[in-house]
């Protein structure tokens, strides 16, 4: 099964007059929707757009793995376990919440800053924060996260060209850039897909594409 959410269907969030704009895939705050909470690992997948100077105050998380891909612009990362760090478009973001960790992001840059933050449940929870940064994450070597049970493929892709989409109990397509066309359908820039127990899928770029791919397992198998 093959279910298309495009990028204006996803819930409004953010604070528009502080310069956050937040677009939601997954039920989170007072979008509260029982039949969106999650899909296979993934609880949010969040497309964030801030403003030169904006950004988010320390808060919390908590059994929570956290990964981020930077579309366009700087994230400046500064968490309590003592990192500080700017990530750029081509880098991935791990921090692994654990028991409990703040944190603070913000575009300390002149220009405007895009990035996609996707929340995974661990399966075990607890234990101690995690964090990690890959620079320049290659293309089509997947990152693995084993905490989850979960493996991102980033793919950049030039017009015309195709790439397979993981069999896996759970997989979901999110488009960073471009457009491609999967099983029949044109997915633009925020449009995103959820393939569920669907078999061999292709995607084929119909202009330059960069699309993140999740593949997972059905977390309730994972955890026999």
């Amino acid at each position: 099964m093959i279910r298309i959410q495009r990028a204006g269907e996803r819930y409004p969030g953010g604070d528009p007059a502080a310069g956050i704009e937040t677009r939601h895939a997954l039920s989170f705050g007072p979008h509260y929707d029982p039949d969106n909470l999650r899909f296979g690992a993934l609880l949010a997948v969040n497309e964030e757009r801030l403003a030169p100077g904006a950004g988010f105050d320390e808060h919390p998380h908590s059994h929570t793995e956290i990964v981020t891909w930077v579309v366009e612009g700087e994230l400046t990362h500064r968490d309590t376990a003592g990192h500080e760090t700017v990530v750029r478009p081509g880098d991935l973001q791990r921090l692994s919440s654990a028991g409990g960790v703040r944190h603070v992001e913000r575009n300390d840059a002149d220009v405007p800053l895009v990035f996609v933050q996707m929340w995974l449940a661990p399966l075990t929870p607890g234990g101690d924060p995690a964090y990690e940064v890959v620079r320049g994450i290659a293309d089509p070597v997947p990152y693995d996260l084993p905490a989850a049970d979960a493996r991102l493929h980033v793919r950049r892709l030039g017009p015309g060209a195709r790439a397979a989409v993981p069999d896996a109990d759970f997989v979901y397509v999110h488009v960073a850039r471009g457009t491609v066309r999967l099983d029949g359908e044109e997915l633009g820039p925020g449009d995103a897909a959820r393939l569920t127990d669907a078999g061999a899928a292709e995607l084929r770029a119909t202009g330059a594409a960069e699309v993140l791919m999740w593949e997972m397992r059905d977390w309730r198998r994972a955890l026999d």
